[in-house]
């Protein structure tokens, strides 16, 4: 799970996928008619992080087939240092995965990023506040006094003010550390720094597999306006005039994928750990127990973006002087999920 902005590097391997990218491949000695081999076409998927249990879906939709009967021969690849938003905005990458938070500054610049969300991974905002519990931090106001590890952006920062600010809380209070934190069950325990922003269904995994007391704060629980989209799929905009289809026929395949997560998470896991055989099973089976009841969550189907929240957050970010344009609804359909 990404600890907001690390990025890793793409690989040269990756990066020479992505010379493919858009192109049909079919058998050259293919036959006509019934013996003609299908045609698929090459799409790339940026992730936003290492693979983890975000992405389960995505392996799963193509290790069950999803995506060939489909049409598509999904590659999926690491993001380069400036993420996946650059290769998505500049056509390497058909698909990618972002953030509502922290791609708000390029929607706002005088030359949006030419990207739209077109699906939500997790149906809401799984992100917060982990600390040890014996630092006895069971409530955002109790944050005061504490060291928080931060890297130093706005957003991140007025989240955090906003969701003490919601129980009394004072965040000029809160000693900010400036740190990149990798590995967060070793700083919390070694005494780095007190808190960290995490995602409950990794970090939060880790701790319950760790066997370590945390106390755990969410942001979206604390201010309905903080239950903004994290993450979500995005897509090049002129691919969506040139190719509606193709995105339609990827977020079907996508869906079936994370559909068959939430009723067989424990299968799920497995698949993703045969495809990324690095990842720590127990980890990645704890986490599943969590997003398989998230990534639909009270939602009617998967994917789905609510308006209300999207535009609810970026009218916060705009009202807060986070933004410098005011957003609405900018930089999200539906129109592509069945």
């Amino acid at each position: 799970m990404k600890i907001k902005k690390l990025i890793c590097l793409l690989t040269a391997g990756s990066i020479a996928a992505l010379s493919g990218c858009g192109a049909n491949t079919a058998p050259d000695n293919a036959a006509d008619g019934e013996n003609a081999a299908p045609q698929t076409e090459k799409v790339s998927l940026v992730l936003d992080w290492t693979p983890n249990t975000n992405h389960t879906g995505f392996y799963v939709a193509k290790a069950l087939g999803y995506y060939d009967e489909a049409g598509i021969d999904l590659d999926i690849i690491q993001p380069p240092e400036d993420g996946a938003e650059a290769l998505v905005a500049s056509g390497k990458a058909q698909f990618g995965i972002a953030f509502q938070d922290t791609i708000a500054a390029a929607y706002a610049s005088d030359t949006p990023l030419p990207v739209t969300s077109i699906a939500a991974i997790i149906n809401h905002n799984t992100s917060g506040i982990i600390s040890r519990a014996d630092k006895g931090i069971d409530s955002f106001a109790k944050l005061e006094g504490h060291t928080y590890a931060t890297w130093d952006s706005p957003i991140e920062q007025n989240v955090i003010k906003a969701a003490m600010e919601a129980e009394g809380g004072d965040f000029d209070k809160v000693e900010l550390v400036s740190t990149t934190v990798t590995d967060v069950m070793a700083a919390l325990q070694t005494d780095l720094i007190d808190s960290v922003w995490v995602y409950e269904g990794w970090d939060v995994a880790k701790a319950k597999v760790d066997a370590v007391e945390y106390n755990y704060l969410d942001f979206a629980k604390s201010n309905p306006v903080l239950d903004y989209y994290s993450p979500t799929i995005i897509t090049n905009n002129d691919l969506m005039e040139s190719d509606p289809e193709l995105i339609r026929a990827f977020l079907s395949a996508t869906k079936k994928g994370y559909e068959y997560c939430v009723e067989n998470p424990e299968e799920a896991g497995n698949i993703l750990c045969e495809a990324v055989p690095e990842l720590d099973k127990a980890l990645v089976q704890e986490s599943m127990k969590f997003l398989s009841t998230a990534y639909i969550g009270d939602g009617d189907s998967w994917g789905y973006i609510d308006d209300a929240r999207w535009k609810g957050f970026y009218d916060w970010l705009y009202n807060n002087g986070l933004i410098e344009k005011e957003l609405g609804s900018f930089g999200y359909t539906n129109e592509f999920l069945d």
